[in-house]
């Protein structure tokens, strides 16, 4: 018995609204984390020290997550803009880089939270990256 599975995959502009809900939903996250709403405890693989430290991190990793978005607002169209698709399409597989080494690093985090929440958030983010790529190629 064969087992088939007719999965459609998402097109490039379904690729990147999924992108962009999910980072706008993880700065969302973060925010909350910095402000105190969710405990720092849980994240950054659970080794910050202090408020202070997590302030810093916290900071740097909204930052980045600014960029991000801005980036797929971008390649989305949404921002109108005279960068060519090549230079976009080579942050975006440098993201997918990115989300894959953090997946890796994801699953040896010594929060459970990280490990089973986030694992599967950058893993889907990686093939999100990619998909986007391969799908402007076509």
């Amino acid at each position: 018995m064969a087992f088939n599975i007719n999965m459609k995959l998402p097109s490039q502009k379904q690729a990147l609204n999924l992108m962009l809900a999910l980072l706008s939903g993880v700065m969302i996250f973060h925010i909350l984390v910095f402000t105190g709403v969710i405990p720092y405890t849980i994240v950054w693989a659970g080794k910050l020290n202090s408020v202070q430290e997590m302030r810093v991190f916290e900071t740097v990793s909204m930052a980045v997550l600014a960029i991000n978005i801005l980036v797929f607002l971008l390649k989305a169209g949404y921002i109108q803009n005279k960068i060519p698709a090549k230079i976009l399409n080579w942050i975006i597989g440098l993201y997918a880089l990115l989300f894959f080494v953090n997946t890796i690093g994801n699953l040896f985090a010594e929060t459970a939270f990280e490990k089973y929440f986030f694992t599967p958030l950058t893993t889907v983010s990686a093939i999100l990256c990619l998909l986007i790529i391969i799908k402007d190629k076509k």
